[in-house]
């Protein structure tokens, strides 16, 4: 094979382009109306009420790390096994991430564990919907209310994804990641590599309206137009105050105007990511040398990452290595954030997650994404059991 798989990819068509194209030509590419536009088609999407779309998925978790009041002192507990975000963004406010251990087979935070991690210190939980798969959003939300903390889910992975509630009286109802009934604000991102792409880009989603007002302003510098949101005198028309110390994390009309297009595609962007990965369980299963990843009953991954693991941790690099030689763009999801010489420095020592540490040594990402054709699916398939021999 002489194409490069990549392990995920964007999906660009000449609708996309059009939409993006129109916009250019429009009066407004950036601060224009396609913004809420695309917001707003988001919370069609997912069900929350509100939705505000900024530059990146990392200016989506640190606004809402400052719009749940994260400050110097404060503890918020997360996964390691996530990508370096999800923890940067409560050292940006000054807090500290406390590290929890993860479950064997989803890879997602495991809740018995997190309680045990609660100190007087503790604002908020982080939670992780990894490769797609939600978390226990549920009983994470249980024991976020019992101990009176805001949740923020990491939904970078799983737009599109959903989670069937176990709760009585509305047991069996299906509800998508976003929807915010267990959390206080999701992020999105939308890198060419997730569900779907505004080239870089990402979002909160929230039911709370003061939130809502909060992540607006600091998405914005911190500043403030509306007239009854003013703390001061209205001067006239052309008044506006800054408020908080705000950032400029903007989003462009014309990057919405591509995520608006991409999100009329998602259904068959998770249709074929599923297809993919029931291929790779069908034919992989008989693989004795690896475990296949697992999906719950009660969830609809949105299979934003595919990611085996090795038996045998010690044939990693060299199955790795041979598969990347045959234009197989396998990857690493993740190397545990406290690992990472910043963190260590900051304290964080080897050997605080066993479980995450473990996946660490054996896990793999094979490719997935809606432009793979089957024949594509097969050569992955079949150049792993010939590096495996």
């Amino acid at each position: 094979m002489n194409k490069y798989l990549h392990y995920s990819h964007q999906s660009i068509n000449r609708k996309d382009i059009s939409s993006v194209i129109e916009v250019l030509k429009s009066d407004w590419i950036t601060q224009g109306p396609a913004i809420k536009e695309f917001e707003d088609a988001l919370c069609s999407y997912t069900g929350a009420k509100y939705a505000v779309a900024v530059s990146n998925g990392t200016a989506a978790l640190h606004v809402s790390c400052l719009a749940a009041g994260i400050k110097a002192g404060d503890e918020v507990i997360t996964s390691p096994i996530t990508f370096a975000a999800s923890a940067n963004s409560v050292l940006y406010c000054g807090g500290r991430p406390v590290f929890v251990d993860i479950q064997e087979d989803t890879i997602n935070i495991d809740p018995r564990k997190i309680e045990k991690r609660i100190s007087k210190r503790t604002r908020a939980i982080i939670q992780v919907h990894f490769a797609g798969h939600p978390c226990d959003l549920d009983e994470i939300r249980r024991i976020a209310k019992k101990h009176g903390l805001m949740v923020i889910e990491d939904a970078a992975h799983a737009l599109g994804a959903e989670y069937r509630l176990s709760r009585r009286g509305r047991r069996g109802e299906w509800i998508r990641v976003g929807d915010g009934r267990f959390s206080d604000m999701t992020i999105l991102s939308f890198h060419p590599v997730k569900s779907i792409t505004t080239g870089e880009g990402g979002a909160i989603l929230t039911n709370n309206q003061q939130l809502y007002r909060k992540l607006l302003m600091l998405r914005n510098h911190g500043i403030v137009r509306e007239r009854k949101a003013l703390m001061e005198k209205d001067e006239g028309p052309w008044y506006s105050e800054m408020q908080a110390l705000g950032f400029n994390y903007r989003i462009t009309d014309f990057q919405c105007a591509l995520g608006r297009s991409q999100l009329k595609r998602i259904g068959a962007f998770l249709k074929r990511r599923r297809e993919i990965a029931a291929l790779y369980n069908e034919k992989l299963s008989q693989l004795e040398e690896i475990v296949l990843p697992v999906t719950r009953p009660s969830v609809k991954s949105a299979w934003h990452i595919y990611c085996i693991r090795l038996k045998d941790a010690s044939k990693r690099k060299r199955v790795f290595e041979r598969l990347r030689d045959s234009n197989i763009g396998v990857q690493v999801h993740y190397i545990p954030v406290y690992f990472h010489p910043y963190y260590r420095r900051l304290g964080y020592e080897k050997g605080m997650c066993k479980k995450a540490e473990d996946y660490y040594r054996r896990t793999m990402t094979l490719p997935i994404h809606p432009g793979m054709t089957d024949r594509d699916v097969h050569y992955v398939i079949k150049t792993l059991k010939e590096s495996l021999a």
